[in-house]
């Protein structure tokens, strides 16, 4: 949730940062703003909006100067408006940064700060960094002061700062929130993301948890908070510029949903012998998730259990309050970003056990917080609504239960069903007036209700549900009426049976069917049908069905007038509890 970026070097730095918030739209936000230093002085420019509308009303590329900050804030602490826009400065416009995160204790660092006679101009929780600054910087240098402020804070932050006067420099930290720096030629980055920096380097150094770094021009240099100079590890990454780009789709998750047919194979390539044998030494599995990721831990569930071993999956902001786990747990954690702020509290709860993670970021806090990491290798996503990274990771949790060689057509099964968008594009207009929909399947193929209901909601705004198919008539018929429609994940298996007399149920009321399917009797029943492969192994049913669920969200979001890739009130990363 939301995005920093900061540049020292060479090129004109509004420039390089305006460029580099556009890549980090992605994340969520609701306003904008940049600060650059030219000579000594601070030019400042935000507002709320979209970071397109408000650079060009704002002229951010007009701005000098070859060191600056960028942010794009998602709202926490005050009103969307101009003034609690990042950047913010201290009383003296000598002091600007900007902060992701909460700091917990702001109230009363405030109000020690008002006394003092200094003078806020926001409502935001992050100002009171730059005052902490300021005071401190009148007796000490402003890595010390930085140092000694940084210890006052309670809470997550990510923050880059800089200064009026002295050497250009950037001053940046993290805590429960990512930052990566940029290792350029002549010039140093850093981001929330590695995407807002692609096009400049491919060495970065992600910075770990208390890690404080000073970038200049010429290099960079890492503390812990005590002030001790620590080393981090660089990475290198061999994305190309035009990964972060829509290659000729209209939008990025269009372009995702069609790139599954290729990353699926990388994802497959991914080492799992480590996280294999993590399994088979214990007897109690604890899957932890978010969001699309705790329906894939759903599927990992469902797939150990049908193993013999004791697996549940748990959404990660509850796990602390429902969970005994012990030293003879194992928790596995599900997380595209390897940031996910619930995720990571419930890994340092369950301190007694072992921990897999599954992830598709080098470098992030997960990482360092598991046993054994199994990257998920797909690339950046940029779109908010979780696409291929969702088929990454069931390709990863079968690998883990079943031999490569039973998932080796897994490409050519996604490739079958895109082939299906012009017949789920006449579809599409059925669903775009409607206000309710509901999804239903049984047995393992009921996560994938789950996430096409999920993908649904967030990218149409149309009110959406999935249940396994029995759960119908405990409550949710009293809602099937003329014209509600059923989307029925009805593949040829051992489920079919019952799923069909769950269809009859609504047809029944009244309800408009529409399945997905590779059985005749099914396709018979429904308003509309959607074709599976005939022939195809049971267990991979999962991705044949998510792909036209997702095609079929990303046009009925089309239709309706919205943006599938920044759907309303989501961020991608969710990155505070």
């Amino acid at each position: 949730m939301c995005g920093i970026i900061g540049y020292v070097g060479s090129q004109k730095a509004s420039h390089v940062i305006t460029e580099g918030l556009k890549r980090l739209e992605y994340r969520g936000y609701d306003s904008v703003g940049i600060a650059v230093r030219d000579g000594n002085s601070l030019n400042v420019k935000k507002d709320k909006g979209m970071v397109e509308e408000v650079s060009n009303s704002l002229d951010f590329v007009s701005i000098g100067g070859t060191i600056g900050l960028g942010h794009t804030r998602w709202a926490t602490h005050g009103a969307v408006c101009k003034a609690n826009s990042h950047p913010h400065a201290d009383c003296k416009n000598s002091i600007i940064l900007a902060h992701n995160g909460v700091i917990e204790n702001f109230v009363e660092l405030k109000h020690e700060l008002e006394k003092k006679g200094h003078k806020f101009a926001s409502e935001t929780d992050s100002e009171i960094i730059a005052h902490l600054l300021e005071d401190g910087i009148k007796s000490k240098t402003m890595l010390e002061s930085f140092l000694s402020s940084l210890k006052r804070l309670e809470g997550s932050y990510a923050i880059v700062a800089m200064t009026s006067a002295g050497e250009e420099k950037l001053f940046v930290a993290r805590r429960n929130s990512p930052l990566v720096i940029g290792v350029g030629k002549g010039e140093m980055l850093c981001a929330s993301d590695i995407p807002a920096m692609l096009k400049h380097t491919k060495t970065f150094v992600p910075l770990e948890e208390g890690d404080v770094a000073v970038l200049s021009r010429d290099g960079y240099n890492i503390y812990s908070l005590e002030g001790a100079e620590v080393t981090r590890k660089q990475i290198t990454v061999d994305w190309g510029l035009d990964i972060a780009q829509k290659g000729g789709y209209p939008h990025f998750m269009l372009r995702e949903i069609n790139d599954q047919k290729h990353f699926i194979n990388e994802s497959l390539a991914s080492d799992v012998t480590e996280g294999k044998k993590l399994i088979d030494q214990h007897s109690r599995i604890d899957i932890v998730a978010a969001g699309t990721s705790y329906h894939a831990g759903l599927m990992l569930s469902y797939l150990l259990s049908q193993t013999g071993k004791s697996a549940q999956a748990f959404i990660a902001s509850d796990y602390s309050f429902v969970a005994k786990p012990n030293k003879d747990t194992l928790m596995v954690v599900i997380t595209q970003s390897g940031e996910t702020a619930d995720v990571l509290q419930a890994m340092r709860f369950a301190d007694k056990c072992k921990k897999l993670a599954i992830t598709n970021t080098v470098g992030s806090s997960v990482t360092r917080l598991a046993d054994c990491t199994i990257l998920m290798n797909s690339g950046p996503e940029i779109g908010v609504a979780a696409t291929k990274t969702f088929t990454s990771q069931l390709a990863v949790i079968f690998k883990l239960v079943f031999p490569k060689e039973k998932l080796s057509n897994l490409s050519q099964i996604i490739s079958q069903m895109l082939e299906q968008e012009d017949a789920i594009k006449k579809i599409a207009p059925t669903l775009v007036a409607k206000e309710n929909v509901f999804f239903i399947a049984r047995g393992g193929n009921v996560p994938i209700a789950y996430e096409a209901s999920l993908k649904f909601k967030e990218i149409t705004y149309i009110h959406s549900e999935a249940y396994p198919g029995g759960e119908l008539k405990h409550g949710t018929l009293s809602l099937i009426t003329n014209g509600v429609p059923v989307i029925v994940l009805a593949p040829s298996d051992a489920t079919l049976s019952k799923l069909f007399g769950n269809l009859k149920e609504a047809k029944a009321r009244g309800g408009t069917i529409l399945s997905i399917t590779n059985d005749d009797s099914i396709k018979n029943e429904s308003d509309f049908s959607i074709p599976l492969p005939k022939n195809i192994d049971p267990i991979l049913y999962p991705f044949a069905l998510i792909v036209p669920l997702q095609l079929l969200a990303y046009h009925v979001s089309v239709l309706r007038g919205i943006n599938p890739d920044r759907p309303r009130n989501l961020a991608k990363s969710v990155t505070v509890e």
